[in-house]
């Protein structure tokens, strides 16, 4: 399947990125211009900023239930952007279809924070969650991640980092269109060839992308920055990964979810077709695509 037209028409109409070195500000500053009043967003329940043992968060109620599954939420942006009101939209689309209560986590950045405080951040706020989960009105049940792009690779990360510390807590991870080998060798996947050019994340410009995170302390060596690389995957969450077409970083997505069948993990890869990276955040507002939050809720129905 071609990319879907609509995707197509607004790249073509974005500008070519400017000449020299990225600048995280002013790339943050377009970013959060982009986000829509609030009046504009879906309506919940409730929507309560707070922290989680000085983790800011934000807490999204999808309705009046006395009890809810949660789903902790890990917003992507290559390390460096992303933040909770422009994943806002993802979390409250998420907390609709799902039911669960959402907790999205506004984790350390790089390159102000050093590797591995984002990491950090996010396992910290996973453990919170399991402490406060009668002031969180906890079920008790489902207790899920969720993140995409680089926050996929935080969901696997946290995934494995909390499966070594003896934390059983965890039932579900979701990772949609993940990074989950940030060794940049074009040959090593061939999506990375396939998906080179067009698709609106290109090859030749991850590596500078994830430059912050690198000079960060990250070494794409260690499975906590590439997960792909950890050895054994048994034992981990029932995960579902959702990866894209046109997307450079497909296929590391769907080696991994073989891997983590082969290691005896419970796992759903879907691939969706005519669609590019970030689509879930940029493009879920098309019907084709907004079936990820309907198949995402049917996948933690299924149980583990």
């Amino acid at each position: 399947m071609a990319l879907h037209p609509e995707i197509a028409k607004i790249l073509a109409t974005l500008p070519a990125p400017p000449p020299g070195p990225l600048d995280p500000a002013a790339l943050r500053t377009v970013e959060e211009a982009q986000v829509p009043p609030l009046a504009e967003r879906l309506p919940l329940h409730a929507v309560e900023d707070t922290t989680a043992d000085g983790v800011p968060i934000r807490l999204y109620t999808p309705d009046t239930a006395d009890t809810h599954g949660i789903l902790v939420y890990f917003h992507g942006g290559a390390f460096f952007l992303g933040s909770l009101d422009t994943h806002d939209h993802v979390a409250r689309h998420l907390a609709k279809a799902t039911g669960c209560t959402v907790v999205s986590v506004g984790y350390r950045r790089a390159p102000e924070a050093a590797f591995p405080a984002g990491l950090d951040d996010c396992l910290t706020v996973v453990r919170w969650v399991a402490d406060h989960g009668d002031d969180l009105h906890w079920n008790g049940d489902t207790l899920a991640l969720a993140g995409d792009s680089s926050g996929g690779t935080f969901v696997a990360a946290v995934a494995a980092a909390a499966h070594d510390q003896g934390f059983d807590r965890i039932t579900h991870q979701i990772l949609y269109y993940p990074s989950l080998d940030l060794d940049f060798d074009v040959d090593r996947y061939p999506s990375l060839r396939e998906n080179a050019e067009g698709y609106g994340v290109e090859t030749a410009g991850l590596p500078a992308f994830n430059s912050f995170y690198f000079d960060s302390g990250a070494d794409p060596a260690d499975p906590r920055v590439s997960p792909i690389k950890r050895a054994d995957l048994t034992g981990l969450p029932a995960a579902l990964i959702v990866t894209a077409e046109y997307d450079p970083m497909r296929d590391e997505g769907e080696l991994y979810g073989a891997r983590l069948a082969d290691a005896g993990v419970p796992v759903t890869v879907r691939r969706y077709a005519g669609a590019n990276h970030g689509f879930v955040q940029n493009f879920a507002w098309i019907p084709e695509f907004a079936k990820v939050f309907d198949e995402t809720a049917d996948f933690l129905r299924q149980g583990t």
